[in-house]
């Protein structure tokens, strides 16, 4: 039975799962985590690795691949030294280097047409502007640019090789294209002042080497494309991760995306195919924000929300975005209940989301695939409120992927620890709905862990077929990622939802548009203007 290996490099934990290359079966595990202070040691992530690997984990296994934190510019000097921190995909001082480069480019339909994104704080491309002009001490010294999976990737194989990525990565820098499929060393050299180093962009089921101990080493891919191969996503399903924000994504896409507007990000997937993805504003820190204001803990508030009707009875609570204030309203004595804020907290988030959803599909249908079906993933996912409530407002099925089995067949709701629990017939879970049923849900850096595993096994696949016959897709792995499917919605509800959420927000900008306006000067009883 071959067996391969997957290994994930998250902000704050590196993860490794061992699965059976044929059925996924997820065999052995195991966590470390490192720091995460923001300028971030690229050793820590290293010596996590190592440490994860420790003992007998990796015994037999025949391959392996690394997905890691995407955006995140590790720059190396001429001796493959590192020269600074890593540039995180959070860290914004990026941000102004990012708008002179999107004016510089011509605009954001000229980046969206050249590269299939519009580069924003988080882009390497942004960040070598950013070296350049407020570190040139650093800048002068860089003699390549990696992401943390290339930099993983390249000590695995010895750290003596060239690097290497893949396609899936190289398109979120800036500087790689997913329409032409090659770097445009150009717009590198216009943003840092000169080229640099890039790795080698392998193809799907490439290799990228072999250990000392002879284990084949895949490609690897970033994040989203990790989890996308992770959750076996098929052509239709959306992504969504409910964490500090929303992160709406949809991989296996038969064409590139290029949104002018650079809402949607267009970038390619790890199976040669393509991936959009645009993000919202705050998620968890709205329903975090509303727990705290009423007093509760979020399971408490999620509880609550499904205690209120679809609606909340007419209480809206808009979310504050992009450093806009949010409103709550439609208050009245009858309506100012705790399952009417909570609902509309949930609510609320979720049109967010769904206002994300739309943009996405909208590019995605452009692309010739439809959307078809929704799977959350974070902590957002957790929460039955969040759940439960998520069809009626995206208007799509809406599913969440576990490991282990969900024997009992009722719909499900997940409990605090993440373990489904028998619910009514309402949506809300019975009390002492039994024993838990062991389908706990996963988190996304698992996901990432056994999507970086099923790229291996595609690899070594292909490493042992005859020529010509290699395996055209990974394989179809049944027991690493099973999906809940949430309960379906009536039609129509969360369209009246939307509309209200609509009409709240449209008057929030309206009402905010008022108090931005110069007041006039007071004219005194006899016209005249006084101090």
């Amino acid at each position: 039975m071959p067996i391969v290996a997957g290994i994930d490099s998250s902000p704050s934990t590196t993860r490794v799962v061992v699965c059976d290359a044929l059925s996924g079966k997820v065999m052995r595990k195991a966590a470390v985590a490192h720091a995460a202070a923001g300028d971030d040691d690229p050793h820590e992530w290293w010596n996590a690795l190592v440490k994860a690997c420790d003992g007998d984990i990796l015994d037999g296994v025949q391959a392996v691949a690394v997905s890691g934190q995407r955006q995140a510019l590790v720059v190396l000097d001429s001796a493959g030294g590192v020269i600074r921190p890593a540039l995180m995909s959070s860290d914004y001082r990026a941000a102004n280097s990012a708008d002179e480069l999107v004016v510089e480019g011509g605009g954001a339909g000229a980046w969206a047409a050249a590269v299939g994104s519009v580069p924003t704080a988080a882009f390497p491309i942004a960040k070598l502007r950013w070296l350049a002009q407020r570190e040139p001490e650093n800048a002068v010294r860089v003699a390549a640019a990696l992401q943390p999976h290339d930099w993983l990737t390249w000590l695995l194989l010895g750290g003596v090789a060239a690097p290497v990525t893949d396609r899936g990565e190289a398109s979120g820098t800036g500087y790689w294209s997913p329409v032409s499929g090659d770097y445009r060393m150009a717009l590198l050299s216009h943003a840092f002042g000169r080229e640099v180093a890039v790795p080698r962009v392998l193809g799907p089921v490439e290799p990228a080497g072999t250990t000392s101990a002879g284990v084949l080493v895949a490609p690897g891919t970033g994040s989203a494309m990790a989890q996308v191969l992770g959750l076996s996503a098929e052509p239709g399903d959306v992504v969504i991760s409910v964490g500090n924000t929303g992160t709406l994504f949809a991989g296996g896409l038969p064409r590139p995306i290029a949104d002018p507007d650079g809402t949607v990000s267009g970038f390619a997937d790890a199976t040669g195919r393509f991936l959009a993805m645009t993000r919202t504003g705050e998620a968890m820190p709205t329903l975090e924000a509303a727990a705290k204001m009423m007093g509760v803990d979020l399971q408490t508030l999620s509880r609550l929300a499904l205690e209120s009707t679809p609606g909340a009875q007419g209480v809206v609570l808009v979310p504050p975005s992009a450093g806009q204030p949010g409103s709550l309203t439609g208050l009245r004595l009858a309506r100012m209940t705790a399952p009417n804020l909570a609902r509309a907290a949930v609510e609320g988030l979720l049109c967010g989301l769904a206002d994300g959803l739309d943009l996405l599909a909208s590019q995605m249908k452009a692309a010739g695939t439809p959307v078809r079906r929704v799977i959350l993933t974070g902590k957002g996912a957790r929460l039955d409120a969040v759940r439960l409530i998520a069809p009626a407002i995206f208007g799509v099925p809406v599913a969440v992927a576990v490991s282990g089995s969900f024997e009992d067949g009722a719909p499900g709701g997940l409990t605090s620890t993440g373990v489904f629990a028998a619910l009514d017939a309402t949506g809300v879970p019975r009390p002492g709905s039994g024993r838990p049923t062991g389908a706990v849900m996963l988190g996304g850096s698992e996901i990432m862990a056994i999507g970086a595993a099923r790229q291996a096994s595609w690899v070594l696949a292909a490493s042992t077929a005859p020529a010509g016959e290699a395996p055209a897709e990974p394989p179809r792995w049944n027991e690493a990622v099973m999906f809940k499917d949430s309960p379906h919605a009536k039609a129509g509800i969360g369209v009246g939802v939307r509309a209200q959420f609509a009409g709240a927000r449209q008057a929030a900008s309206a009402s905010m548009e008022v108090m931005a306006a110069p007041v006039p000067a007071y004219q005194g009883l006899n016209g005249s203007a006084s101090a």
